[in-house]
């Protein structure tokens, strides 16, 4: 009777064990959707595939109008000339983060959507790169 007691109690703990592990539910975050930065008008389109940065916009990031156009084109600016010069400069600066020119002019009014998008995936590199962008003035020594 003790074996058959406990054959029935081994056989339960292995169907509950099976009936656990077969419904293990995975814990994988949703895909993300690239952002994509277009100007039909311009005919330009820019996809950024960088995970996180969707989440970092859509949370992290002040709205639209916390920064005027001109504030977020200034920043480009900067930001533009030192990624390309980054990009420009394999040897020293890794290609897997600085992959690509990117081609800003600075005559052409792309509209605060773009400049806000282009602005926000600057922050968002340099926080998840733990890179610098901006140059920052050099203390003189006395």
């Amino acid at each position: 009777m003790r074996t058959l007691v406990k054959m029935l109690m081994i056989c339960c703990l292995g169907i509950f064990v099976w009936a656990c592990s077969s419904s293990k539910i995975e814990n994988k975050p949703p895909k993300e959707k690239p952002v994509v930065i277009a100007n039909d008008s311009l005919e330009y389109e820019i996809i950024i595939i960088d995970i996180g940065f969707t989440q970092f916009l859509n949370t992290i990031a002040q709205p639209m109008n916390f920064h005027s156009q001109k504030y977020l084109e200034a920043r480009n600016r900067d930001y533009v000339l030192a990624w390309n010069s980054r990009v420009r400069n394999p040897a020293i600066f890794d290609s897997n983060v600085y992959a690509n020119l990117i081609d800003y002019q600075p005559t052409v009014d792309y509209g605060l959507e773009v400049n806000y998008k282009l602005y926000n995936y600057f922050l968002f590199a340099q926080r998840k790169y733990n890179i610098r962008l901006r140059n920052v003035p050099i203390t003189r020594l006395r």
